[in-house]
């Protein structure tokens, strides 16, 4: 095999599964490591990752992450990460920090930009400048409240700082995090590597400097990549830019063994709740166990097993208890196996509990062990989680993450430590053993045993709610500060002033983007890529197929009309989705339901779609889809399933419902920080249209206000029963609506396949009872400002625009791009210290919509929206912006999915009347837009009398938020 002179060709290994072929070699010199995964694929794939370990929650390799991107030798500007996602056709940009890895990858579909951002990525990484001031914006500082008044109060200010308040800010943060804290008291994952905001203001910039010339070298490197450029043509480049300057590293940087518990132990810790929201029923109970190695694949395949059989559906042993168990009210979100660490960490809990329930629940769980231990498990159930894991292995994804990262994620942890990373990608020989093992007489028994029942390093914790928390941990932060304060001598305190001086002139500074490497318009592909359906059969009801490299694997859909419901059907509309797969179907409960599901399915859910049309948001669309996902070889079995689940699936489990409305509630409460500017934006912009009424109603804030009040009410038998007949009712109408079907599978099996669906394409429901869906009109402004259990800010401002046909739309896209780009970026992340900040055309409900994410300012964001509309009227054109921007929406139009997610993101938008005509031609007018335009459409559309404004805050924030003219909204 060939490789570049400065490497050595360790071993290749070909995965027939996957149409892959690995290659491992070891630079000369450093003994850096490349994985190289060859594919047919021109989405070409990067990333560099360094073992960090930190020995203290100060975040260091977080905010290093942070600082290596804001500038390096080669390309001394100040912000070069964001500068060149403005100037690629990167389909892919990030950087990660794990618990004991930080990683830089990127991925594009062209040569050229390729290049030029590994080029950007390998100096960054390498030969990072590290300036103190980017020290001070990245991670943290101090500042005075009035900036040039050191007789006003110190606060603290930085991007990382403000995301890690924010991330912390979510309750399953702060249990994962404590769960780490007592599950491992003597390795890396003791401490919270992202940096916990008690401790962050505790690193100094020597202390960074030292972690990074320890830390970031080729010696502790792992460069992974993906794709059809040849690896000796990558080495080439990471050795004439990068690895040539360096020896080898007298040092080895590893994450320690656990010195195992000789009995399990026990933690209690809090965490805060509003004042208004009572204790009861608010306690987190999780019990915890340290495994194998994350780098031995058989304990990691014995661990996945037991996982799978334990918690892969509600019939699974301990699911079940977690579900119905009345000491609590849904399963905790920490369920499941943990393989991102050296050790792997199995988790299971409850939510909605009581303190003095602890004992009674580890018992409970610990019982489910005993009996699995004793009796083992049915031979099909096993054999369906075995399925389970097929289809784990044999899925081609690319839909979030490119596919490409997606394989090289899932081998860097074994990686990081040593381990053999080609195992996990080529598990096709090791799932062949394992099913010759489920045959041996006590296999699962002895593996509930040994990993869990004679497994000492157990650690129950519980977390209770505790009202005075956020108010005492504010008044901590207050007293640091005051005490560092009291502490300043003049000197100190012009110092403080002349940094937030300088930093803000740094801010302010124009680098010279001629400096970097760059695309440009020339680079940009001329037509949409579009994916065509292999046939369509339009004899009622309609089949749409499209062949795609799925891997064996068959993606099925119903696509039915969305009925004619009443107002309060749908708010119930978002249950009935969730709860159709989730309960039983004919004579069978919902327990043997999902073992079926199982057995024959990889998933099968059912979700709504609702849209305005492309040319007009006055009236709105919708569909409901039933979605199955099996291996070729089920898919008959899959069908009879589908079929099944619309035709016979039963509303008289009620205690299922309330289980469900339980989760559902769960879900819905703990998503709010991390989504927190999406709920904002779609509160802001609901009075724009239908469709946006009905997207903030079913999935925004509204919707968790209602599913709290639900749940609540369920208490009463007779409040459930009205919920299970009106479940009843809408799946009446449902049944009698039109439908139609999608079928995306390799090329070979659609044939067959097509025969396999004509039965139930033969045996359609009646119709003619179907009522067409519509939603009246919506036009108003809202100012509304959402309590939430959070310690920052989410911001969004609204302006109603035009849909995607209109001549205005592009130039509306690509000025949400050119604001974020040259003021929002600037003024809310780097300036205001959010993690993030800028705008988005929406044009499915004409809408452009301003937004902060985790950002500790209020008042000062709303105003940086309006005062980026004031900057635009003032400026000059600047082809340089303008092509940035253009840029950034091609990407994006352009960005690539999986084989089978092109297929169906393909289907529903032409669904939905966004046909290829229309799709190529917007694409179009988006290369034609000029700076004239953006002013135009700015100026037409964005004005100050038809903003919008919605706000998730906290309750500190209460009287700012009323001074704004905000109603207040309690979540």
């Amino acid at each position: 095999m060939n490789a570049h002179s400065a490497f050595e060709f360790i071993r290749r290994q070909a995965v027939p599964s996957l149409n892959i072929e690995l290659e491992e070699y070891r630079h000369r010199k450093t003994g850096a490591q490349h994985i190289h995964i060859a594919a047919d694929n021109n989405e070409n794939v990067f990333l560099v990752a360094l073992r960090t370990v930190p020995t203290d929650s100060r975040g260091v390799a977080h905010i290093l992450e942070h600082t290596a991107l804001c500038g390096s030798e080669k390309y001394p500007v100040r912000d070069p990460f964001f500068m060149m996602i403005r100037r690629s056709l990167n389909t892919f940009m990030n950087a990660f920090t794990s618990s004991d890895w930080t990683a830089y990858p990127f991925a594009s579909q062209n040569k050229k930009d390729f290049k030029n951002l590994l080029e950007v990525y390998l100096d960054a990484v390498f030969f990072a400048r590290l300036d103190p001031l980017d020290f001070a914006q990245e991670g943290h500082r101090v500042e005075f409240e009035q900036a040039d008044n050191p007789d006003s109060p110190l606060v603290y200010k930085g991007v990382v700082y403000n995301e890690m308040k924010g991330a912390m800010s979510a309750v399953p943060s702060q249990l994962w995090h404590t769960l780490c804290h007592h599950l491992f008291p003597t390795t890396t994952y003791h401490y919270n590597s992202g940096g916990d905001p008690k401790h962050i203001p505790e690193l100094t910039y020597e202390q960074l400097q030292v972690f990074y010339k320890s830390h970031y070298h080729p010696s502790n490197a792992i460069f992974m990549t993906y794709g059809d450029l040849p690896a000796t043509e990558l080495q080439a480049q990471f050795e004439a830019q990068a690895l040539a300057r360096f020896e080898a590293l007298d040092e080895h940087i590893a994450v320690g063994e656990e010195v195992r518990f000789d009995a399990p132990k026990r933690a209690n810790a809090t965490y805060p709740l509003p004042a208004d929201e009572s204790l009861t029923a608010k306690t987190h109970i999780v019990l915890g166990w340290l495994l194998g190695k994350s780098t031995h694949l058989d304990d990691v395949l014995e661990a996945q097993l037991l996982s799978s059989l334990l918690f892969d559906n509600s019939a699974s042993p301990l699911q079940h208890l977690l579900e119905t168990t009345p000491l609590g009210k849904s399963p905790s979100p920490m369920c499941g196996l943990d393989d991102s660490q050296k050790e792997l960490a199995f988790v299971c809990g409850i939510a909605g509990s009581e303190a003095e329930h602890a004992d009674a629940f580890e018992a409970q769980v610990l019982a489910v062990f005993e009996k699995m231990a004793d009796e083992g498990l049915p031979l099909d159930q096993v054999e369906a989680s075995l399925h389970q894991l097929e289809l784990q292995q044999r899925e081609i994804g690319g839909d979030g993450y490119p596919y490409g990262l997606q394989l090289i994620l899932t081998s860097l942890t074994s990686a990081t430590h040593r381990g053999d990373p080609m195992t996990l990608l080529n598990l096709e020989p090791a799932l062949a053993a394992l099913r010759e093992k489920i045959h041996q007489p006590g296999y699962i028994q002895a593996l509930v045993k040994k990993w869990l029942l004679d497994n000492n390093h157990r650690l129950r914790l519980v977390m209770t709610p505790d009202h005075q928390q956020a108010e005492r941990e504010a008044a901590e932060e207050r007293a640091r500060l005051d005490a560092l304060q009291a502490e300043l001598n003049d000197t100190d305190k012009q110092r403080i002033i002349e940094q937030t001086q300088a930093l803000l002139a740094r801010q302010a500074q124009d680098d010279d983007p001629g400096l970097l490497p760059k695309v440009g318009l020339e680079d940009v592909p001329e037509a949409l890529h579009y994916v065509a359906p292999e046939a369509v059969d339009e004899a009622a009801p309609r089949l749409t197929q499209y062949r795609a490299g799925t891997n064996g694997l068959v993606y099925q859909q119903a696509i039915i009309d969305m009925p004619a419901l009443t107002a309060e059907e749908f708010n119930l509309l978002p249950i009935y989705t969730y709860c159709v797969t989730e309960l039983g179907v004919g004579d069978k409960d919902y327990l043997a339901t999902q073992q079926w599901q199982s057995q024959v399915v990889g998933t099968l859910s059912m979700y709504s779609s609702l849209r305005a049309a492309p040319d007009s948001v006055r009236g709105v669309r919708g569909y409901l889809t039933l979605s199955a996902k099996a291996l070729a070889r089920n898919h008959s079995q899959a069908t009879a399933l589908m079929q099944a689940t619309l035709d016979d699936v039963r509303f008289d489990e009620a205690n299922r419902v309330r289980e469900l409305v339980a989760q559902i509630r769960a879900r819905r409460e703990q998503a709010v920080t991390g989504n927190g500017h999406s709920l904002a934006m779609a509160a802001a912009s609901a009075g724009h249209c239908a469709a946006a009424q009905l997207s903030h109603q079913l999935s925004g804030l509204e919707r968790i206000v209602y599913i709290k009040q639900l749940d609540d009410a369920l208490a009463d038998d007779a409040a459930l029963q009205t919920l299970l007949t009106g479940l009843a009712a809408v799946h009446e109408k449902v049944k009698c609506a039109p439908r139609q079907f999608l079928l995306v599978a390799d090329g070979p099996h659609l044939p067959e396949l097509t025969q396999q669906l004509a039965n139930w394409r033969a045996h359609m429901p009646a119709s003619d009872q179907h009522q067409a869906f519509s939603w009246p009109e919506v036009n108003e402004t809202i100012n509304d400002a959402w309590i939430a259990n959070s310690q920052v800010n989410f911001c969004a401002k609204a302006y109603p625009t035009v849909p995607m046909t209109h001549a205005d739309a592009p130039a509306l896209t690509v000025l949400a791009g050119y604001l974020r780009n040259n003021f929002l970026h600037r003024a809310i992340r780097e300036q205001g210290g959010a993690y993030g900040g800028g705008a988005s055309q929406d044009s499915n409900i004409a809408s452009f919509r301003f937004y902060s994410y985790r950002d500790p300012r209020l008042a000062e964001t709303l105003q940086d929206f309006d005062q980026s509309l004031t900057w635009l009227a003032q400026q000059k054109a600047d082809p340089r912006l303008i092509e940035e921007a253009v840029l950034g929406v091609i990407s994006a139009i352009d960005k690539p999915g999986s084989p089978a997610g092109e297929a169906k993101q393909t289907f529903h938008a032409e669904l939905f009347g966004r046909t290829r005509a229309l799709r190529e031609d917007f694409r179009r007018r988006v290369l034609t837009v000029t700076f004239e335009d953006l002013q135009r459409v700015a100026a037409t559309y964005l004005r100050p009398e038809k903003a919008s404004t919605a706000v998730v805050s906290h309750a500190a924030k209460k009287e700012e938020l009323t001074q704004l003219g905000l109603t207040l909204r309690s979540l």
